[in-house]
């Protein structure tokens, strides 16, 4: 039922994992810092500013990763807290455990049985209708 991720979502992970460090951040200004230092050596030539254009758009690409970082540790922060809730209901169904493991297509079935779950309960189709659920 597990598959295993993409070889795309390992080396993403990875990266958001290195670019989300303070360092990373750190050796980004200090870059910056530095080709603002050489201006004067290189007479403000254009080639010494596509160097600039060249390296905001790198810093560009490694905040992406950065912000994907963050959201990925308050995710998985979440995603505990959810794990320890449905592991302590006597009810739940405890495969749903580990979803972000999963692959798109798993999760996607997962999702299309659930629909079909909320479509079979009664008060469900009352409330889409804009009827008032009965009261138990």
């Amino acid at each position: 039922m597990h598959s295993k991720p993409t070889w795309f979502a390992r080396f993403a992970q990875q990266i958001a994992r290195v670019t989300g460090r303070p360092i990373a951040f750190t050796l980004a200004v200090l870059a910056i810092l530095v080709w603002g230092a050489t201006g004067p050596l290189f007479g403000f030539s254009d080639t010494w500013q596509l160097v600039i254009n060249t390296a905001t758009t790198i810093i560009t690409f490694i905040m992406v990763f950065v912000i994907q970082n963050t959201q990925n540790r308050d995710t998985i922060a979440m995603q505990i807290k959810l794990d320890e809730l449905i592991r302590v209901t006597q009810s739940a169904n405890n495969e749903l455990l580990d979803l972000e493991e999963l692959d798109d297509r798993t999760l996607e079935a997962l999702r299309q049985d659930y629909e079909r779950m909320a479509q079979e309960i009664p008060h469900h189709h009352a409330r889409r209708r804009g009827k008032k659920s009965p009261k138990r």
